[in-house]
């Protein structure tokens, strides 16, 4: 392999990782729009393992809109992160699937009067991220959670 594909390896790694570290800030901001803007037009989501939904990433995104609603604390972690590009021949292909594993500690909202005494919510387990190479970078193709457990904790 030569350097300069050794170079656009580590570009696409970059780029790949800022793809996944913006869907979990999206998510943990309620930046709607920034969640949408990380798919293709055609990227779907899954959350079905989680209780919740699976379909367009834009229908998707009003799902989880709403659900969050709940939960107006959350912080994603995602960590342990296997990125797999496409190789084609040595040369970098223009797609990628990511494993990363994640722990997602949220707070349920307070009801009124509540003191900071609403219980804390813990979900874990692992995503499965499809990504395209597009005109416009890399952009996810497809989001699947395997939720392995939760918690709730006062």
């Amino acid at each position: 392999m030569t350097q300069r594909v050794d170079l656009t390896t580590v570009m696409d790694r970059l780029a790949i990782d800022e793809v996944v570290s913006g869907y979990a800030a999206a998510v943990d901001d309620g930046d709607w729009a920034g969640y949408r803007a990380l798919f293709t037009p055609s990227g779907r989501a899954d959350y079905s393992s989680a209780g919740g939904v699976e379909g367009p990433a834009a229908e998707v995104a009003d799902w989880l809109a709403q659900t969050m609603e709940l939960f107006p604390v959350r912080q994603h972690l995602i960590v342990n992160r296997v990125i797999r590009l496409e190789d084609r021949g040595g040369w970098p292909g223009d797609s990628a699937e990511v494993r990363a594993d994640f722990l997602n500690p949220m707070r349920l909202a307070a009801g009124p009067g509540d003191t900071g005494t609403a219980p804390n919510f813990v979900a874990a387990g692992r995503y499965s991220f499809a990504l395209a190479r597009t005109p416009d970078g890399w952009r996810l193709t497809g989001v699947t959670v395997h939720e392995k457990w939760r918690r709730m904790s006062a």
